[in-house]
């Protein structure tokens, strides 16, 4: 892959991770799955794993970190993460041999890419959101975040690609046989993020520059990804940009690749 682009290897509460590419190299945005789980779907994508030159980690939930060590010394390349994240990773046994921290709000170069990292509000230790620029193009994630506020908007807005959760449609959340404590977790401004709220933040981060829009992060037992895409394509329509392409990320395959350009 030789463009600057977005590889989806799979998202969702049993998994996640992703591929950032530019003609300088890959990163490998959080390592969800087992290490051999990752192979497969990088070479189902038509991606060598060693052509990964970094590991960007979110935070320290397992569905974003459960390949992190093997596959970072297998591979031996950097895994960036915050100070927060590195203490629980040397707790639980996923610290790799080569990492590099930073903090929210600060910015790197990774494989000829301009990273900046940006605070999500989640219930874990440091969750974090990332903007890449290639040029004069830009790609944002946000995943893991209870809600949308003005810093979030700020960095993601005007993105060519934008990959942003749609977690749960609360009426099924809350008809669910989930346990209350959970539901109110979910719910809760440092939970996750509903498709109503993720459509309502997708008007406001849409610009002419905007091309691609990925879904991600989709609840298997309290959504469902035809409620998720009727939404977003009103919303699109409301917009009047029907020409955005728009995908729902899936947790058991790879959705493929997408272009900047």
């Amino acid at each position: 892959m030789s463009g600057f682009g977005m590889t989806v290897l799979g998202s969702g509460s049993s998994g996640n991770a992703s591929i950032i590419h530019s003609p300088e190299g890959n990163i490998l945005l959080d390592a969800g799955f087992s290490a051999k789980e990752l192979e497969r779907r990088m070479e189902k994508c038509s991606f060598d794993p060693s052509s990964v030159r970094a590991l960007l980690i979110t935070h320290e939930h397992g569905d974003h970190t459960k390949g992190c060590r093997v596959f970072a010394d297998k591979y031996g390349i950097d895994v960036y993460m915050t100070s927060p994240v590195c203490h629980v990773a040397e707790k639980n046994g996923f610290l790799p041999e080569h990492y590099i921290l930073f903090a929210p709000g600060d910015s790197f170069c990774v494989c000829g890419m301009e990273v900046r990292a940006f605070s999500l509000p989640h219930d874990a230790m440091d969750t974090v959101g990332f903007v890449f620029r290639y040029g004069e193009k830009k790609i944002g994630v946000a995943t893991d975040l209870g809600h949308v506020n003005t810093l979030i908007r700020e960095h993601l807005k005007g993105c060519s690609i934008l990959m942003l959760e749609s977690n749960h449609d609360p009426d099924i959340l809350r008809n669910s046989s989930r346990a209350l404590s959970l539901k109110r977790r979910i719910l809760s401004r440092h939970g996750h993020l509903c498709n109503a709220d993720a459509c309502a933040a997708l008007e406001e981060m849409i610009t002419g520059e905007t091309r691609n829009i990925i879904l991600a992060h989709i609840s298997s037992e309290c959504n469902n990804c035809e409620i998720v895409e009727n939404l977003a394509l009103q919303t699109l329509a409301k917009l009047k940009r029907e020409d955005i392409l728009l995908k729902v990320a899936l947790q058991e395959t790879p959705l493929g690749s997408f272009y900047t350009a």
